[in-house]
């Protein structure tokens, strides 16, 4: 019988795990209560727990199908909440396997495989989306067969379930889940099913220790997208708050959410290439860089994603980084080596103190130099590794290295991994990839040949390449036809040899192809293979111009041939206007995003999205980022010798997307957008919900990029217009919507830039405007980070009495602010001050080009700073005593330092690395 709740002093217990039947089939809470329910295939599971926790001396025991109350949402919702803890707590688990049999092994079958093994190993329960907590969760676990007959403990057959599951033996035997990454514990759950599909993300709430509400009908994409949310504001499931002050990139892993339908390659594809790089990874080679370079569609990333899944499987991959263009934190190099190290810690436990360690000592390693966060954050915690406890060689994968924003970042991050070679005490490989672009080259090339490895992707024999992708269109075709039964010899032999001709080695050729007649379904999928055949030319020619050829079919495609002329001309015009837009974001966002920047309906952007699957990938949630298969896509739409009618014009679309920025925030920011009501709010204690609740990503986007848009257009910013008018207006408004998102420092570099951009001659009251604001900004740029509100309050009262900031927005200085106080009338001879040494300073140079300045300290330290911002570039480390001098070479890449110590070192500016030390002084 059930008994009433039991809330405090819980007995001890057993609890049943077991696949669920029909409704029909298994007895319920309204059963239990009625009274009914004995007659029920599913009783007799009840019946044989009870019994077996009686036999175990336990008098209770829990039983999920009737013990929950599945009409009452507030009981699910906390049932689902509680489950694992409820689990865990258990003192017995019975596992109930209902499709495995059992026959007692006799004394030979002990030492060969159990006559019931393979039948354990191919249990429907191993499938399911709920049993993975109920598997972990308990500390006692013991298996029964179909007959009720004990198979074994998790104990005892935990080498089977380990092969069974990948799920490492100390998380099985009870070791705390957080030290084991959220991208681990998330690939426990990757071939397991429920039935509702949100309860794929529901069933793993227990495995991050996260609380959130149950929204059923939200959808799979919606529900594990605020479980992601969760676990970050959660520390992203680390287990030291020092890791929260690394900024990580979501979506730089190989298995991250946003690449979770990216492909990896077809067995027996690739296979020279893979053994290849697997070789290299394994053996004792001494070149710790391998870098894989090809043209675009080659086929890089999927060669990258297979690599990494390979050594994730085997817990030696270190990191993963993949870049994308106009991806947001993938696009540049500022949170490449903190991603890194994130990852590092988690997939090497006995890195993780050492990264924290390191973290704690330097607490604004963020803001520091790539070649301080490098040489902090991983090379030096590497070299305390002790390969006793730690597997000999890590892998660290970096695709797509060409899509990173900046040449120089580019050239500091090739210089950087090849240090890896330096390491003694673990061996780390480095698997890069890119398209063979000039900064990349020059890049490889300054590495001494001992610590590369190059392979040259298009130079593969067309035979290989072609092979592959004939396999590769084989398998994604013959599952389409099986999909919609088009027949046993579809799409024939003769077919596929063409489709192998027209692709012309390029993997993204075919790849785009079948998504395109995938997306004509049953219908349509013959047309549109039809399409392309006569699309192509026969002609062995250039793979560019095959690829734009099933391009320039897709776009074609999603215009109606029933429309007429004009209205062929309308949606050619929205279809430019939005694609123009997609392809030149400079950070990903999602299509009712896109529609509020453009000013468009969501649906004339839905319509006009619809028919394009096949070169954009668009989720179902829309409130996930679009983004494009492919980059090529963007490089084919920006090109008017190749894409004829539907050519963008690359400045003219940064135009439509910068008066787009202006015009959203000048309908949506205003003064304490967040309704706080109180000016000595901390950016700090705001919620980060409500944040963007108030400044939505299409906002945030807004604020952050209006300016790079603006430059990137080449047009003028002229007086009166509005730019000028957005400013007069809303310049604070601006500043403390940045302070809340905790972007002061890129509003400043903004300020910068457009002050540039801004002719003093064609625009002398814009330029006047600007100019003040940046003083402003910069006196004030601590205000704006902790207390943006502060922006209306102080920072305008003690702005000077001629400040055009302080006139033009005087009118929000609160009025119970009745003394003010006596200030300058204009800004004062200084610019900024700059604060980072721990001693006085003994020496400052300006560098030639204007760009810097370094500074020597008491500290023992070097430090170059950006002139323009202050903010703090690089702190050069080695003197061990004070220095005294510190001046740069006249072509301001070198920087030279005296010190007590006897010693003169020359340094590198660009990476901060030490170059020489000059000894002879006594």
């Amino acid at each position: 019988t059930l008994t009433k709740d039991i809330i405090d002093n819980i007995p001890n217990y057993a609890i049943l795990s077991h696949t669920w039947g029909t409704d029909t089939e298994e007895v319920t809470f309204r059963d239990m209560t009625d009274g009914t329910g004995k007659d029920k295939t599913g009783y007799s599971k009840i019946r044989f727990c009870g019994e077996q926790a009686r036999h175990d001396g336990l008098q209770y025991f829990w039983v999920d199908t009737c013990c929950i109350d599945k009409s009452n949402n507030t009981e699910l919702a906390e049932a689902i909440n509680s489950m694992f803890r409820w689990y865990r707590h258990a003192t017995k688990c019975y596992v109930y396997l209902s499709d495995v049999p059992s026959d007692a092994p006799n004394a030979i079958e002990v030492f060969c495989q159990l006559p019931w093994e393979s039948a354990f190993r191919e249990s429907r329960w191993f499938t399911r989306g709920w049993t993975l907590q109920e598997l972990i969760a308990p500390k006692s676990v013991e298996f029964f067969s179909k007959y009720w007959e004990l198979l074994g403990s998790k104990s005892s057959l935990g080498t089977i379930i380990h092969e069974i599951t990948g799920i490492p033996d100390k998380a099985l035997q009870g070791m705390s889940l957080s030290t084991f990454s959220v991208t681990e514990r998330m690939s426990w759950a990757e071939r397991r099913v429920t039935t509702r599909k949100e309860d794929q993300a529901y069933s793993l709430l227990g495995i991050f220790d996260v609380y959130m509400p149950l929204i059923y009908s939200e959808g799979k994409e919606h529900a594990f997208k605020r479980l992601r949310e969760v676990i970050n504001v959660n520390s992203r499931g680390l287990d030291s708050d020092v890791f929260q002050r690394l900024p990580y990139a979501l979506d730089a892993p190989f298995n991250s959410y946003a690449k979770q339908d990216s492909s990896t390659c077809l067995p027996n594809t690739r296979v020279g290439l893979l053994e290849e790089i697997y070789n290299w990874v394994d053996s004792e080679d001494e070149r710790c860089i391998f870098w894989l370079n090809g043209l675009a569609g080659t086929g890089k990333s999927t060669i990258a994603r297979t690599v990494a899944r390979r050594y994730f499987e085997q817990k030696r991959l270190g990191a993963s980084f993949f870049f994308s263009r106009g991806g947001g934190d993938v696009g540049h190099a500022g949170k490449f080596f903190t991603s890194i190290a994130v990852q590092l810690a988690h997939n090497a436990p006995s890195f993780r103190q050492y990264i924290s360690e390191a973290a704690e000592e330097q607490i604004d390693i963020a803001n520091q130099s790539l070649r301080d966060q490098w040489q902090q954050l991983v090379l030096h915690p590497l070299s305390r590794l002790d390969k006793r406890f730690s597997p000999s060689s890590y892998l660290l994968i970096v695709d797509a290295l060409d899509e990173c924003d900046n040449e120089d970042h580019i050239r500091t991050i090739l210089q950087l991994l090849a240090e890896a070679r330096s390491l003694t005490m673990v061996r780390l490989r480095v698997f890069l990839t890119s398209r063979p672009e000039i900064s990349i080259r020059h890049g490889i090339c300054a590495i001494p040949q001992a610590k590369h490895k190059d392979f040259v992707l298009h130079n593969i024999p067309p035979t290989i390449i072609n092979h592959d992708i004939s396999l590769f269109l084989e398998y994604n075709l013959g599952t389409i036809g099986q999909e919609w039964t088009l027949g046993a010899h579809w799409p024939g032999e003769e077919v596929l040899r063409q489709l192998v001709l027209y692709a012309s080695g390029l993997f993204i050729w075919a790849a785009t192809a079948c998504r395109f007649i995938r997306e004509g379904k049953g219908r349509f999928a013959r047309k549109r293979l039809d399409t392309i055949l006569k699309g192509s030319s026969s002609a062995i020619t250039a793979p560019e111009k095959h690829l734009n050829e099933i391009y320039l079919t897709v776009l074609k495609y999603s215009i109606s041939s029933d429309f007429s002329d004009e209205e062929k001309k309308e949606v050619c015009d929205v279809l430019k206007h939005a694609l123009g837009s997609l392809v030149v974001l400079l950070s990903p966002l999602s299509t009712s995003s896109l529609s509020r920047l453009l000013q468009l309906s969501r649906e004339v952007v839905d319509l006009t999205f619809e028919n394009l699957y096949a070169i954009l990938d668009i989720p179902q949630d829309l409130t996930y980022p679009l983004r494009l298969h492919h980059p090529s896509f963007r490089d084919f739409l920006l090109n008017k010798d190749r894409c004829e009618d539907f050519w963008v014009d690359e400045k003219e679309a940064h135009q439509v997307l910068a008066t787009g920025c202006i015009q959203l925030m000048s309908q949506t920011l205003k003064k304490d957008i967040c309704e706080l009501r109180a000016p000595g709010y901390q950016a700090t204690e705001v919620d980060s919900s409500r944040i963007k609740k108030c400044l939505p990503p299409e906002v945030q986007y807004a604020c952050l990029y209006w300016v790079q848009h603006l430059q990137r257009s080449c047009s003028r910013v002229l007086d009166s217009e509005e730019a000028h008018r957005f400013l007069e207006a809303h310049l604070l408004h601006w500043l403390e919507a940045l302070g809340w998102m905790g972007k002061t420092s890129e509003g400043v570099r903004a300020i910068l830039s457009l002050e540039a951009h801004v002719q003093i001659n064609k625009s002398p009251n814009l330029h006047a405007l600007i100019h003040d604001a940046r003083r402003f900004a910069l006196y004030n740029r601590s205000v704006i980070e902790q207390t943006p509100l502060q922006l209306y309050c102080s920072a305008l009262i003690f702005a000077p009495k001629k400040s055009i900031i302080r006139e033009t927005f005087k009118k929000y200085i609160p009025a119970w602010i009745q003394g003010k106080p006596k200030v300058q009338v204009h800004w004062s001879a200084a610019l900024q001050t700059l604060e980072g040494h721990s001693r006085p300073v003994t020496s400052v140079a300006f560098s030639p080009d204007g760009t810097q300045i370094v500074s020597g300290s008491f500290d023992k330290t070097v430090r170059l700073w950006d002139m323009a911002t202050g903010a703090l570039q690089q702190t050069l480390e080695g003197h061990s005593r004070s220095i005294t001098s510190v001046a740069f070479s006249p072509d301001s890449k070198q920087v030279v330092s005296g010190s007590d110590d006897h010693t003169v070192r020359l340094w590198d500016a660009a990476p901060g690395a030490l170059l020489q030390t000059l000894e002879g002084h006594s």
